[in-house]
């Protein structure tokens, strides 16, 4: 009865909601009728409703308190709501084909995986039991649900992963066809000077402006301290901080500045810019050159993103064979 009273009035309006429904049990507790449902048909096994909640209702939570327009709101509850259907049929398609290779896990081995749980989460046994039942689980559900895991893994290691081979050349094609990952980039640390253009352009006011700002660039030349002036003079949020910008690669700079700094060493400042914000100087404090990586020092992370890669095209096919030649029925 629990089972059925966990469910409550979210599957009742859902099945309703959902019109068609294929009742698999009815119960009453008090006034509530709680009805569960099957949802998919995947060759010989069901998918419930209630598999789909226990899924679905942390994430329509979520959505409910964004305050989306309600067609927005029913629209992605129904993507939600079709999206968990397709991975429930997946897991059901991937607990078939374990049942078909007899893969045994045996209790040792659920034993260790339950114990590297606890030692990662420095729980004891007792802790353990508390955060399960916080979940709703018992401490043997938990075992069955560390048994299904293990099981999958296995099964993923002989249909999918040991039919991936990463081969040097695929590595060395990827370095090749990707340099902007692994060549060195350059990157600027700039101070900058701005004043504030008034807000009608032109005139004596936008004059006296620009001669200021002249005057900075005078006294910048004689050898005054950049981080000083922008402190007395400058105009922005970080002038407290000398202007400190911090460190910027050229193609993250707008057109302007790039022309601007792009041949200057460490230690000059441009001309002065007239920009949006205002008219602005701008210092390099240094250009610091951040090095590539060689074929060989990029290798281990080029395998790896090539092997995800792949392992996610062959997950992919492998579900996809698996729906040609299974009887799927979803009943949404």
């Amino acid at each position: 009865m629990k089972f059925f009273q966990k469910i409550g009035w979210v599957a009742v309006c859902i099945g309703l909601f959902l019109h068609t429904a294929i009742p698999l049990s009815i119960a009453k507790t008090g006034d509530e009728v709680v009805v569960d449902r099957i949802v998919a048909i995947v060759n010989d096994d069901i998918v419930t409703l209630s598999e789909l909640n226990e899924i679905l209702d942390p994430y329509a939570e979520k959505i409910r308190t964004y305050g989306y327009p309600p067609e927005k709101e029913k629209e992605m509850l129904f993507n939600a709501r079709e999206e968990i259907v397709n991975q429930l049929i997946e897991k059901t398609l991937a607990d078939q084909e374990i049942e078909k290779a007899e893969i045994v896990v045996n209790e040792s081995e659920i034993d260790s995986a339950v114990e590297r749980i606890k030692k990662k989460n420095y729980w004891t046994d007792e802790e353990l039991r508390e955060n399960l039942a916080n979940d709703g689980l018992t401490l043997e559900n938990y075992r069955q649900r560390m048994k299904k895991q293990i099981q999958r893994a296995r099964l993923l290691d002989y249909k999918v992963k040991s039919k991936i081979i990463v081969t040097n050349e695929d590595i060395g094609k990827y370095y090749q066809e990707h340099p902007e990952k692994y060549s060195g980039i350059v990157k600027y640390h700039l101070r900058n000077i701005i004043l504030k253009q008034p807000s009608i352009s032109g005139g004596e006011e936008e004059g006296a402006v620009l001669n200021r700002m002249k005057t900075i660039q005078e006294r910048l030349k004689q050898g005054e301290s950049f981080e000083m002036l922008a402190r007395l003079y400058s105009e922005s949020t970080l002038a407290e901080g000398g202007g400190d910008l911090g460190l910027f690669q050229l193609k993250d700079l707008s057109d302007s500045i790039q022309n601007a700094v792009k041949d200057l060493k460490a230690g000059q400042i441009t001309d002065i810019l007239q920009t949006d914000k205002g008219y602005q100087i701008f210092f390099i404090e240094n250009i610091v050159t951040i090095p590539g990586k060689t074929l060989k020092e990029a290798s281990p992370e080029i395998e790896e993103e090539l092997y995800n890669e792949m392992l996610d095209n062959a997950l992919k096919s492998w579900i996809d064979d698996l729906k040609k030649d299974s009887h799927i029925k979803k009943i949404l």
